[in-house]
This record gives C-alpha cells, sequence and structure tokens, in this order.
C-alpha cells in the first residue's frame, strides 16, 4: 500500500493539532494542549486523536473537552503565531451549541441543599438521636 503525497500547497495549509490549538487560543500553552491530546479529550472529525503531531487541514472539525465545557470548532486556516483574540478568532468557526437557559444553576441554587440530602443539620441530628433512643435496633427487648 503507497504512501499518499503530499503537495507543498497542501503542506503548507496543513498545521499540527497541538500548535493550531496553541495559535487559536483555546489552550493556554502548547504542552496543556499536547496533554490534552494524548489523554484522548480531543476529537477531529468524530475520531479520537491521541498524537499532538497529527496534521489538520482546512474544513476539519475539532471537538475539545475543556474542564468547564465543551468546545466544537471548524478549521478555516492554519495559523503563524499566537496572537491577539481577534486574529485567533479567524483561525475558526465556532460550532458549540448554545447552552440552554435554563440548565444552569444559580449561585443561591449551588449554595442552598435539598432537605434530606448531604449533612444533616443539628435539629436532624437530634431528630435521628431520639429515633435511635426509642428503637432496638439490636433486637433485644
Amino acid at each position: 500500500m503507497a504512501e499518499q503525497e503530499i503537495t507543498p500547497a497542501e503542506a503548507a495549509s496543513r498545521q499540527r493539532l497541538d500548535k493550531w490549538l496553541f495559535f487559536t487560543r483555546l489552550t493556554k500553552s502548547r504542552s496543556i494542549a499536547q496533554k490534552a491530546i494524548e489523554g484522548g479529550k480531543v476529537r477531529v472529525n468524530d475520531h479520537r486523536v491521541t498524537q499532538p503531531s497529527h496534521a489538520l487541514k482546512g474544513g476539519d472539525v475539532v471537538m475539545l473537552s475543556l474542564d468547564r465545557r465543551d468546545v466544537t470548532v471548524r478549521m478555516r486556516s492554519g495559523g503563524s503565531r499566537r496572537g491577539p483574540f481577534e486574529e485567533a478568532r479567524l483561525l475558526y468557526d465556532d460550532l458549540t451549541p448554545v447552552p440552554v437557559p435554563g440548565e444552569r444553576l444559580t449561585p443561591f441554587e449551588q449554595a442552598t441543599r435539598e432537605p434530606g440530602s448531604g449533612r444533616p443539620t443539628k435539629r436532624e441530628r437530634r431528630e435521628i438521636d431520639r429515633l435511635q433512643d426509642g428503637w432496638d435496633i439490636g433486637g433485644e427487648e
């Protein structure tokens, strides 16, 4: 099976995945991009990629699983440097679905808990103690 020849124009339009993630400002550094790729958190065209040297070409869809969100982007072109956000934004089209507004909890909802979940309050603890004192758990009468 012969390996396909890459023309110089194609080679110029292709770029390493870790460099491209760094140039687009999707990751803070190239080493973080490499760790994410090797950890299986990056998919290119619905295929998991584990090599940071994977060559991206224009039109590839990259799915990146970050700490707080998942990002889906389509590569427009390769970058030559890590520039400002406005310049980096020109390297890709954002395909990330818009989050549903009701899906996210407010800070107040995060701070409060449902009754009966988590550690018992002092009052609930007293009630538990009263119940246990009234019942004979060991079966002795």
